[in-house]
């Protein structure tokens, strides 16, 4: 099955009309708590023998506070310094805090949520955090066998197991410092504490929950798949020659956050010229010429999910010969993709449908175009609430509820160009949808948009 496929501040208006309140205008939480609990219940199935301990985000010294993903995705609440007790056992859940009215309300949070937790969370037990430590030395005393997750929290533009190799490199194995990540550390100081309990990782228990969407979330996320297509078209009606690439990254950045967005996804990428074979290239540093071809690479991150689009048309908004015969095919993969995607299928199994579908439609698969590695299957990575989310991305069998990056792309660096055609898609029961519709992707379509 096929996927479902101005002035600009009227535009802009338009897209705050059509979009639900953000949940800190909305309500105290995202998703109804039968949500949270469902994903606590599924979590308390993974370890009967045991509890499994989060530690949320501490507060910053700087920027805003954002909840880690993990904490948010068990209970919806944005508190800073919580914790959260699943216990596999007594199959309930204690969520434990201290904060006061002022501290809470300095942070924008809901002061029905601090007073009314139990409430408005559906956790069965709230407890001060003074009462963490006493309630671990008990569990750890009664034989539970403590889960906590080894890899580090994600935060707003984050994913943790980018993280991992970064704190790795410049702390954990830096001759110079030497010190754990915050989770390992807990998990040392779990181990040593309370010699007698056993500590294990409760990363892959859940990575595997947070990598199957639920109904609700895919609901948010073609929310946030809308907003985040009217971003790209505000940052191409920047796009001009002459124009500097950080005002085409402003334009996203304005757009999404008039709609009520926190934050980008990611630092937005823009590349062009000698940076195409830079992927993550965010200095904004150029002013676009005449000629040039340009990849943007940019989402929003509305209420702790995100999604990502890639984009690439040419400056002055007129297709040279060869831009054009890339970008077709680029994007003639990319519908191909999107046609086979089904349940079942592996990445391994994509390809040679592409390249029939792309046969039928005249193209020459033979070229050296088709053979590179990036315009084949697609399949990149998983996401989420983070871009690069729970793991690398879909592994085996694609399955109802998978989330994850169709993109495609390619980069000749010795003709200064690069081409990139992503969207973010999920696998449904009979298919898969696309969660990015809207953006002009045909080569007239770009044209036309461009010309006015």
């Amino acid at each position: 099955m096929n996927c479902r496929t101005a002035i600009v501040t009227v535009a802009l208006l338009a897209l705050s009309l059509s979009l639900p309140l953000p949940a800190s205008a909305s309500g105290p939480l995202l998703f109804d708590t039968s949500e949270y609990a469902a994903r606590r219940a599924r979590l308390i199935e993974k370890i009967p023998d045991g509890v499994a301990i989060l530690l949320g985000a501490t507060p910053t010294t700087g920027g805003e506070f954002f909840q880690n993903n993990d904490m948010m995705y068990f209970t919806g609440v944005e508190i800073p310094n919580a914790a959260l007790i699943v216990d596999g056992r007594s199959k309930t859940s204690t969520l434990f805090f201290t904060i006061t009215d002022a501290a809470a309300r300095n942070e924008g949070i809901s002061l029905d949520v601090v007073h009314n937790a139990a409430a408005l969370t559906g956790i069965e037990r709230v407890a001060p955090i003074e009462q963490f430590t006493p309630t671990l030395s008990r569990l750890a005393g009664s034989g539970a066998v403590l889960y906590t997750s080894f890899k580090p929290e994600e935060l707003t533009r984050e994913a943790s197991a980018e993280k991992l190799a970064t704190l790795q490199n410049t702390m954990t194995l830096n001759v110079w410092d030497g010190r754990l990540t915050r989770e390992l550390q807990f998990a040392k100081n779990l181990r040593e504490r309370f010699p007698q309990a056993t500590v294990k990782d409760a990363a892959p228990f859940i990575w595997d929950l947070r990598s199957i969407k639920s109904a609700a979330e895919i609901a948010h996320l073609r929310t946030v798949g809308r907003l985040g297509v009217e971003a790209h078209k505000a940052m191409m009606r920047a796009t001009r020659v002459g124009a500097p690439e950080y005002e085409m990254s402003a334009a996203f950045e304005y757009a999404i956050r008039k709609a009520g967005a926190r934050d980008v996804a990611y630092n937005v990428i823009i590349s062009s010229d000698e940076n195409h074979p830079y992927l993550h290239y965010y200095r904004h540093d150029r002013s676009l010429a005449a000629g040039d071809f340009i990849v943007v690479d940019a989402g929003p991150n509305l209420d702790y999910y995100v999604v990502d689009i890639s984009a690439s048309y040419p400056a002055d908004g007129k297709f040279t010969p060869r831009q054009r015969e890339i970008y077709e095919a680029a994007q003639a993969i990319e519908e191909a993709c999107m046609q086979v995607y089904r349940p079942g299928i592996e990445a391994k199994d994509v390809q040679p449908l592409v390249l029939e579908i792309l046969k039928k439609k005249g193209f020459n698969v033979d070229k050296d175009l088709f053979k590179i590695r990036t315009m084949q299957t697609g399949i990149s990575h998983n996401v989420g609430m983070a871009t690069h989310d729970v793991s690398a991305g879909p592994r085996g069998p694609l399955r109802p509820g998978m989330v994850f990056a169709c993109d495609i792309y390619a980069v000749f660096a010795d003709e200064k160009l690069g081409v990139r055609v992503e969207d973010t898609i999920v696998i449904t029961e009979t298919g898969c949808e696309n969660l990015t519709p809207g953006l002009p992707r045909t080569v007239a379509e770009i044209e036309a948009f461009m010309r006015k």
